[in-house]
């Protein structure tokens, strides 16, 4: 991709990356990802955000810059709003060609550019408050969001053009399709976005929803007329329709979710199968939305996503020596690292000579702030009286998740 304009003399310089690499060596992004990165050229030249040499990333960055007339020795400052590596793997190889540029983050950034590149000089740390004036009219402001999604984390908001440089806060998975902006997403373009973004802040941001809110509301006297994010799309029609999509995204931690049933089931030799037909029967019946994952055949970052936006949660898993059948519990500790609170939530599960799933069930969800019916376990092949019971249950729990109103507005792009 060519440089790409959002205002005078700031340009989207970044890269659309396709890759079968995992993000963060854990998520799949068969849609690829967008490494977003801008340029601002007032008499002083500031690069924010950086890429990582991932896919020819590097390459396209550097060919952007070319692009824009901008040589690497002319670049006065780097602007690093986060120091994750999916961001700033470039900072290296650029300083070493950029040797009179600046690399400005906030204290605990500077430490970490030291700890990743082994960069001391030509550092400058910021806090929030701190303006940078790059002449002709370009002034940069520094607002320190901790935590959102890792301690050193800070935006950038450029005073005469409005545009508040977001780092990981308002991003998604996916490469652009079509265009960086949400004003030129068609119609069929944007189900994927909010699929992508869901799934972003689901398995990147979810654990930190309290500093996103906390985040937001430190932001709202601003006056934003675009948000560039590090990743995803850039919001320059309508920034306030993503600040409303990530504060629901935050409010699923603090409260029922969506007015839906995420069902996530294993099972070894189809006894665990035969009560997930009767629990799917009980919830259909009444009309409740649900998705059916089954491990360890889904990747959990998409069973992740789905149980993160659904008030309603059925795990149904055999028990397997002593325990938790593995796929299932792995599945479970990810749902406590991410902070998936406020559920109403039914276990079933299939046991032989012991029900020790059930026992690691009630230890992982403890402090969940779920809303727990009594599980349905059954020895072997479950009778037709607690295949009944499964049913009635699952109807139970339909409707009290049927009563959640949703948190889901109308937001156009």
């Amino acid at each position: 991709m060519v440089p790409i304009k959002l205002a005078k003399d700031i340009h989207w310089i970044g890269a659309n990356v396709h890759t079968e690499d995992l993000f963060e060596g854990i998520w799949p992004i068969p849609n690829g990802v967008a490494l977003n990165a801008y340029a601002i050229k007032g008499e002083k030249v500031a690069i924010v955000e950086l890429v990582r040499e991932w896919g020819g990333a590097a390459l396209t960055f550097l060919e952007n810059l070319k692009s824009l007339s901008i040589e690497p020795n002319k670049i006065d400052y780097i602007i690093l709003n986060h120091l994750e590596p999916d961001h700033t793997g470039f900072t290296y190889i650029l300083r070493s060609i950029a040797p009179n540029a600046e690399i400005v983050t906030t204290q605990k950034g500077s430490d970490l550019v030291d700890g990743f590149y082994g960069i001391k000089d030509k550092v400058m740390s910021v806090k929030t408050g701190d303006e940078l004036d790059l002449g002709k009219g370009k002034t940069l402001q520094f607002f320190e969001i901790p935590h959102v999604h890792w301690p050193e984390t800070m935006v950038t908001y450029e005073k005469e053009s409005k545009i508040l440089f977001a780092g990981d806060a308002f991003g998604a998975f996916g490469v652009h399709r079509g265009s960086i902006f949400d004003d030129e997403t068609s119609e069929v373009v944007k189900p994927y976005w909010e699929s992508e973004m869901l799934r972003y802040y689901a398995n990147i941001i979810a654990m930190f929803s309290p500093n996103v809110i906390k985040a937001i509301n430190s932001l709202s006297d601003l006056d934003i007329k675009t948000i560039a994010p590090s990743h995803g799309l850039v919001w320059r029609s309508s920034p306030d329709v993503v600040v409303r999509k990530y504060l629901r995204y935050a409010n699923y931690n603090q409260d029922f979710a969506e007015p839906e049933i995420c069902v996530v089931w294993g099972s070894m030799y189809g006894n665990t199968e035969k009560m997930l037909t009767s629990v799917l029967r009980g919830i259909a019946s009444e009309g409740v939305s649900m998705n059916v994952h089954r491990v360890p055949h889904e990747d959990p970052s998409y069973i992740l996503a789905s149980a993160y936006k659904s008030a309603g949660l059925i795990i149904g898993c055999p028990t397997y020596e002593y325990s938790m059948f593995p796929p299932m519990k792995n599945f479970m500790e990810l749902l406590q690292k991410k902070h998936v609170y406020y559920k109403k939530v039914l276990y079933f599960g299939s046991f032989g000579w012991s029900g020790g799933a059930q026992r690691d069930f009630e230890k992982l969800s403890e402090n969940m702030k779920w809303d727990i019916i009594e599980p349905i376990t059954f020895k072997g092949h479950p009778t037709k009286e607690e295949l009944e019971k499964g049913e009635s249950v699952a109807k139970d729990i339909a409707r009290q998740v049927k009563e959640i109103p949703s948190k889901i507005k109308d937001e156009e792009y």
